[in-house]
């Protein structure tokens, strides 16, 4: 899990970000104009931050500058706007943003870019540790390498399935001795839980098994009332 922070001074935007990043396990701040974002980063240290570039007090870009000269540009900044020109994703860039995304935002674009900034932070300090480690500590004597784990018999999360007796008329602990509708939402219902524990919660891969876009995998299981915090949990 990482800690991000939103700034943008739209209400929608700050809103969906936050709950699709929510909802890939990351805990995320919201910021809506350049002193709110400056106050946040005072307060926090920030694994990553998505900073839009047209604000009304202080835009994007003179904001990230600020960091940069003040040294608190210890993490990847990735710069929004639907307006900016070449010109300021270069000048953006040249002064230490991360990567540039163009509103409006697709998820894959927004969940790539995220990943990739996330691989970059965690990069960052752990590159920094090995060197200092290798500085300061005499090669080890050649020892052998253990042997990695044997994971290919983990268990996963069993489908769920009812717990009261089902009768004559249940198949594969399913009661269909039901009207067809209810019969289908419990399977459906038990097959979206199975799969988000067995994905640990990640609304992107569970999308990937099912075959469904992601905007309509949230409709769906907001219809069925699937408890979206259990894969995590479990």
């Amino acid at each position: 899990m990482a800690n991000i922070l939103v700034v943008d001074d739209e209400l929608g935007i700050r809103d969906l970000l936050s709950e699709i990043l929510n909802d890939e396990g990351h805990s995320v701040d919201l910021a809506e104009n350049a002193t709110q974002a400056r106050a946040a980063r005072a307060a926090n240290a920030y694994d990553l931050v998505l900073l839009d570039i047209w604000m009304p007090d202080t835009d994007g870009v003179s904001l990230l500058k600020e960091w940069a000269m003040a040294g608190t540009l210890t993490m990847p900044v990735i710069m929004m706007s639907g307006h900016a020109t070449i010109d300021t994703a270069v000048e953006a860039t040249r002064i230490g943003a991360f990567s540039f995304l163009e509103k409006p935002i697709t998820m894959q674009k927004l969940l790539k870019a995220v990943e990739q900034g996330l691989a970059r932070s965690a990069a960052q300090p752990a590159a920094s540790s090995a060197a200092t480690a290798a500085a300061a500590t005499p090669p080890p004597a050649a020892a052998a390498t253990p042997a990695a784990p044997d994971t290919q018999g983990a268990p996963v999360a069993a489908l769920p399935v009812v717990t009261k007796d089902p009768g004559p008329h249940a198949h594969q602990g399913f009661d269909l001795d039901r009207p067809l509708r209810e019969a289908r939402d419990g399977f459906e219902k038990a097959y979206f839980e199975f799969h988000l524990a067995r994905e640990g919660g990640s609304m992107t891969r569970v999308a990937e098994k099912t075959g469904l876009e992601r905007t309509h995998l949230y409709r769906k299981l907001r219809q069925l009332g699937v408890d979206l915090g259990r894969g995590k949990r479990n």
